[in-house]
């Protein structure tokens, strides 16, 4: 799921700009490789590590984030709390919780695996594929949002029932329903039954 711009680049510790690499894996999920980033969602997509998150308030509802208009991939649809790649040789873990704080300024008080699902999702807007081997996250969110504008547009809180008529009304990014499907167990264990997910 890309996060920033198809020019992004980080920087390393000597300073120096890179272009941003995924890691390849085979179909058990195993690194064979690495990809720039943009080429890795040129059709038919190659297979990348990639993560999503799930955070939810004290009340069971979950914070979705609206991506930004700026976006060169799935701008401005709707989608999970937060989604993205893991840099080589970084855990999913500790990429979810950076990019947690990075897209929306607060660190989850509680995050915990969730398990993994492989799909391919071509995007018939853009052109490109989420051909991707996905690490989930479910967690807690509980200090106030400072989304940054330029990967966020907007947030909200919801509970199931307002989720199914949003996804109804809303345009949803292609991975959706499928990273949320394969989170659910885990989603209902963290909520309880009472949220109804």
């Amino acid at each position: 799921m890309p996060i920033t711009p198809a020019t992004a680049t980080h920087s390393t510790s000597e300073g120096t700009a890179d272009a941003i690499f995924l890691e390849l894996v085979d179909e058990k999920g195993v690194t064979i490789g690495t990809a720039e980033k943009l080429a890795a969602h040129q059709p038919p997509g190659q297979l990348h590590r990639a993560f999503s998150v799930f955070l939810f308030d004290e009340h069971g509802r979950l914070l979705l984030q609206q991506r930004a208009l700026g976006k060169y991939h799935s701008p401005g649809v709707w989608s999970n709390t937060c989604c993205g790649h893991p840099y080589p040789g970084e855990a999913p873990f500790a990429a979810a919780a950076r990019r947690t704080f990075e897209e929306l300024g607060v660190s989850p008080s509680l995050l915990a695996e969730a398990g993994t699902v492989r799909y391919n999702h071509p995007d018939p807007a853009s052109g490109l594929v989420e051909q991707e081997f996905n690490h989930l996250f479910v967690g807690m969110v509980q200090a106030p949002l400072a989304p940054d504008p330029a990967e966020v547009e907007a947030t909200v809180f919801v509970t199931a029932a307002e989720l199914a008529e949003r996804h109804a009304r809303d345009t949803f990014s292609s991975w959706f329903m499928t990273v949320l499907d394969a989170a659910r167990p885990a989603v209902r264990e963290l909520t309880g039954p009472s949220a109804g997910w």
